[in-house]
Order: structure tokens, then C-alpha cells, then sequence
């Protein structure tokens, strides 16, 4: 969520919404680009994908579904996991996604590889879209067209092998 929703200066040409949730008893200040959270919300409530989290705020995201108007998602995880538990509890979670038959879109500011053994083993079949944004800039529009490219591709493969 940090540096992926959560940006320092978001580039959706909008000025950044902000606003607070608390996690671990303190309460944080988020800035984030409203037409951002706009488009995750409507890509998983059309089903064009299922959004879940996967992020050291996973033990507390209704605080974030609270403040940015979301229904409630799933989690990868629910403990609350940070530093080195948080980084293999996320692989794991990619990793899961697979092993279940499923598509992976997985955007991480740290921890999504994107080059190496691990970056070629979660993306050797073509079921993963791996975006690793700047923590500055958090997702950009350019990155949710691709998030859409890649879930409206998966809708069409289903269709054509249902047909």
C-alpha cells in the first residue's frame, strides 16, 4: 500500500486526497490520487480482476477500506508481519496465487522482482504482471491501463475456451 497507493506525489493530474487510518495504535497520514483508488475499485467490483491485498497493512486494511470507499478484500495474510516476515509473507503469497491456478498481478514498491531467478520463475508461464512503481509516485495511470490490458486478456481466454 505504501508507495503503491500511498505516494508521496502521485502523477494522476489531480491534486493528492489525503486523509488517516491507524494501524499498530498510531494513526498515519496517507496522500494518495483519488482517480487511483477510483479505478482499483471499479476493476475489482466489475470483476474484471479481484484485488487483494498483500501489505504490511493487511492486519488493518478496513481502516483503508474505510477511508478510500472500498468494499472489503481479501488478504494474503492477516498477521501483522514487517521487515523480513513481511517480504517472505508476500512472495509466498504470489506464489500461492499460482500454485492455485490463478493469474498474479502483484505492484510492490520493494519487493516485486523484476529481474532474477525469482522475477523468471513468477512470470515463466505469462500468467503474471509484475509492477514495481516508484514509492514516490505510487501506481500511475500507465501502470492500471496495463493492470486492465492484463485482467481483460485473462476475461478473454475464459470466454473463448467456455465458447
Amino acid at each position: 500500500m505504501d508507495g503503491v497507493i500511498n505516494a508521496t506525489s502521485p502523477q494522476w493530474g489531480v491534486e493528492p486526497s489525503t486523509g488517516k487510518a491507524r494501524a499498530a495504535g498510531t494513526t498515519y497520514r496517507l496522500r494518495w490520487a483519488a482517480p487511483l483508488v477510483d479505478r482499483i475499485r471499479e476493476l475489482h467490483t466489475t470483476h474484471q480482476v479481484e484485488v487483494r491485498w498483500c501489505t504490511t497493512w493487511c492486519a488493518y486494511a478496513d481502516e483503508l477500506e474505510r477511508l478510500w470507499d472500498l468494499p472489503a478484500l481479501g488478504r494474503a495474510f492477516w498477521e501483522d508481519v514487517n521487515g523480513y516476515a513481511a517480504k517472505v509473507a508476500k512472495l509466498a503469497a504470489a506464489r500461492q496465487v499460482l500454485a492455485d491456478g490463478r493469474r498474479l498481478i502483484w505492484t510492490d514498491d520493494t519487493e516485486v522482482p523484476m529481474s532474477g531467478p525469482v522475477s523468471d520463475e513468477l512470470t515463466a508461464d505469462g500468467r503474471s504482471l509484475l509492477i514495481r512503481p516508484d514509492e514516490w509516485y505510487g501506481l500511475r495511470p500507465v501502470d492500471l491501463d496495463a493492470i486492465e490490458a492484463f485482467g481483460r486478456e485473462a476475461l478473454e481466454a475464459i470466454k473463448a475456451r467456455t465458447a
